[in-house]
């Protein structure tokens, strides 16, 4: 729904920041917009004021994000990595909220960073001039004394925007997600909810683009009106793509995670030794990879042939599968609920990249594994014919 491929920027607390190509062009213009307007007020460096305020306000669109991300990890959904891009950033959740109480938290966290930075600025620029410079410089006031007090009052301002645009009550957007997250309380029914704040979002959409073809016909404002259309088109598209998955969510509402797993995986035991596990699973079955298990059946890894062809081989009969394994800490994206709904599998890290993931019960013990054909025959069957 939200951009493309994107290369990784930095990490934060361990989530993955990543850039995509489309938020250069956004970069540039914003440098390029800020550079004349600070050569007015300040008559020097106008440009390096230009790139401190365009990567400031990156740099605010991400806390918007990671504040998403703070809710949703206190909340048991792992964050996938964070992008961002020529509409702002996207925080990438792991699965779906399970109720509208979490649903709401994690929509209004992101706007609650941001009204809290356009206070900040507003506050930081009155200190350091006065509240009246304040004021003028969120206005874009080129009477406005200082470089510091102009970049302040950019940020509030700019961040002003967009918490007023975020809350705007269209799907996806956090305004569209604060009303899903009300109708899922009231109906009871989170695709009830979805096709709601779905047509909230299409319906926005298009009074954007109305507004785009109304701003270029009568201020002739070509930029202007172009860019709040495309953003419509956007919104619009996204509302569209997010009504279709509610629709197809509600055919496989029934399916389960126990109804598609194979119900009798094949674990090694995280004592065995590596030349045991060598020669009794790997050359065996002749598969890439194994869950690892302790002595009670809980799951607690995964182990790779390549991470035991990596251990010497005279080394291999005392070294232990739990020293190569890759370690399970319930966040990794390696294991799904038995009672989870199919559509919660649909985006998880571990089922892309393993080909499969393991199915726990409440005691973390494993119980079986989904591969990615049992969930594409699971999705084949629900489509009609």
């Amino acid at each position: 729904m939200f951009g493309g491929g994107s290369f990784q920027l930095a990490r934060v607390f361990g989530i993955r920041i990543g850039v995509d190509w489309s938020w250069f062009i956004v970069l540039f213009l914003i440098i390029w917009n800020l550079s004349g307007y600070y050569d007015d007020v300040t008559r020097s460096n106008a440009f390096a004021l230009a790139v401190i305020s365009a990567l400031l306000f990156f740099l605010s669109i991400l806390l918007h994000e990671l504040g998403h991300a703070w809710v949703a990890i206190r909340n048991g959904i792992s964050i996938e990595g964070i992008d961002l891009w020529m509409f702002g950033g996207v925080a990438k959740l792991s699965k779906d909220s399970d109720s509208p109480g979490v649903e709401f938290r994690i929509a209004a966290a992101g706007p609650l960073v941001t009204a809290v930075i356009a206070v900040v600025c507003l506050g930081l620029g009155a200190a350091v001039s006065s509240g009246s410079d304040a004021l003028n410089s969120v206005r874009f006031d080129e009477d406005a004394t200082g470089a510091t007090t102009a970049v302040l009052g950019y940020l509030a301002s700019i961040n002003i925007l967009l918490l007023a645009f975020n809350l705007i009550p269209a799907f996806p957007l956090d305004g569209g997600r604060i009303a899903r997250a009300i109708a899922w309380k009231l109906t009871g029914d989170r695709n009830r909810a979805t096709r709601f704040a779905a047509r909230l979002g299409r319906l926005g959409g298009y009074l954007m683009i109305a507004g785009g073809v109304a701003l270029w016909a009568l201020t002739d404002d070509v930029v202007g009106g172009i860019w709040l259309a495309f953003i419509g088109w956007f919104l619009a598209g996204a509302a569209r793509s997010a009504e279709a998955q509610a629709d197809f969510a509600d055919r496989i509402d029934h399916i389960r995670v126990a109804d598609v797993m194979d119900h009798e995986p094949v674990a090694i035991p995280q004592d065995a030794s590596l030349s045991d596990a060598e020669h009794d699973f790997f050359l065996r079955y002749g598969w890439p990879w194994f869950p690892v298990t302790d002595s009670n059946g809980r799951l607690v890894g995964v182990v790779s042939r390549e991470a035991v062809e990596s251990i010497p081989p005279a080394q291999r009969s005392v070294e232990r599968v739990s020293s190569v394994m890759a370690r399970d800490d319930g966040s990794s994206g390696l294991r799904v609920g038995l009672d989870e709904p199919l559509e919660n599998l649909l985006g998880q890290e571990g089922l892309a990249r393993l080909g499969a993931i393991m199915a726990v019960d409440g005691e973390g013990v494993l119980r079986g594994v989904v591969t990615i054909d049992a969930v594409r025959r699971a999705l084949q069957g629900a489509v009609p014919a």
